[in-house]
């Protein structure tokens, strides 16, 4: 998963987010940074009843310290396939690299010029990608 200086590091390279159902995104410098929320239309919880069942209990709501939260305060921690489309045209291929210190490499093409970004993680190598197209 995408962390929170990364998640700076895509902000600060001009990634814009427009939240949606599904987004993971942290609210950094509230005591949350180990936080990670997802967008949703409702809140879903576990609740043990005594001597019962365990339930799922179905929530419009949840009440708590932060009610609400301006979205350009909150950094989005995009998924692999939110930074695959990132990538758009640029994008050539996803590999994995074979070894006992196996990884992952992301080919882009940026005007003609291919580039190869590796990391031992798929989500970090697609980002290295991201970062370098939106340098070039």
């Amino acid at each position: 998963m995408v962390d929170l200086e990364t998640a700076r590091a895509l902000r600060q390279a001009g990634v814009v987010w427009t939240p949606a159902k599904g987004d993971r995104f942290a609210v950094p410098d509230r005591d949350l940074d180990d936080e990670v929320f997802v967008v949703s239309d409702m809140v879903i919880e576990t609740v043990d009843v005594p001597h019962g069942p365990r339930i799922l209990a179905f929530n419009g709501t949840t009440e708590w310290a932060l009610d609400s939260l301006e979205a350009g305060e909150a950094l989005w921690l995009p998924r692999e396939d939110q930074l695959r489309d990132l990538l758009g045209d640029a994008f050539v291929s996803l590999e994995q690299l074979p070894g006992p210190a196996s990884g992952w490499a992301v080919t882009v093409d940026a005007d003609g010029e291919p580039s190869r970004h590796v990391d031992v993680d798929a989500e970090a190598a697609y980002v290295r990608a991201v970062l370098a197209v939106l340098s070039a």
